[in-house]
C-alpha cells in the first residue's frame, strides 16, 4: 500500500505477533496484529487493536488519533510479513462491527490492482448460518475477507 507505515514494526520470532505505536493527537497508543490459527490449520485470523496490558486485543475501542490510514498500512505490512513465512497459509479478517468491514472493504477496494499482484482475495459471504468464499468484488457487502499470497 503507498502509504506511510509507522516504524519500528516489532515483529515476535514466530512472526505471529505485531507491535506499534500509533502518534497522533490522543497521544501514543500501543496497537497490536496477532494472527491466531483456526479450527482450520491453513486460515489464520488476524486480530487487530489496541493492547491491553494482559497482552490481549481490544478491537472494539475507537481512538481517533487521525492515523486510519497509517494504521492499516501498517497491519498491511504485518500481513506481508506473515504471509512471507507461511506461504500456503490464508488469513481471514473481518471488522468487529459492520462499519470496521466496510472500511476493510473499502480499504481492499482503493488498493486492490497492487494487493491483487501480491495475494488472491476473497469475500466471505454469511448465508444462513454458512460461509461462502467467493473472489473479491468491488462494491460487495462481505461479512469478512479470506486472502493468502500468491506464489511468484
Amino acid at each position: 500500500m503507498k502509504y506511510e507505515k509507522y516504524e519500528p514494526l516489532l515483529i515476535s520470532k514466530d512472526a505471529l505477533e505485531f507491535k506499534f505505536i500509533s502518534d497522533g493527537p490522543k497521544g501514543r497508543i500501543q496497537k497490536i496484529v496477532q494472527f491466531n490459527e483456526t479450527d482450520n490449520q491453513d486460515i489464520y485470523n488476524l486480530s487487530f487493536g489496541d493492547m491491553m496490558p494482559d497482552g490481549m486485543v481490544n478491537d472494539c475501542v475507537k481512538n481517533d488519533n487521525k492515523d486510519r490510514n497509517k494504521i492499516l498500512a501498517t497491519v498491511a505490512a504485518a500481513v506481508y510479513e506473515f504471509t512471507a513465512h507461511y506461504t500456503d497459509k490464508f488469513v481471514f479478517f473481518t471488522g468487529s462491527s459492520p462499519g470496521r468491514t466496510r472500511l476493510y472493504r473499502m480499504a481492499l477496494t482503493a488498493n486492490f490492482d497492487e494487493l491483487n499482484g501480491d495475494f488472491e482475495i476473497y469475500g466471505v459471504i454469511l448465508m444462513k448460518g454458512l460461509y461462502f468464499v467467493k473472489p473479491f468484488i468491488k462494491g460487495v457487502d462481505y461479512f469478512g475477507f479470506l486472502i493468502k499470497r500468491k506464489m511468484n
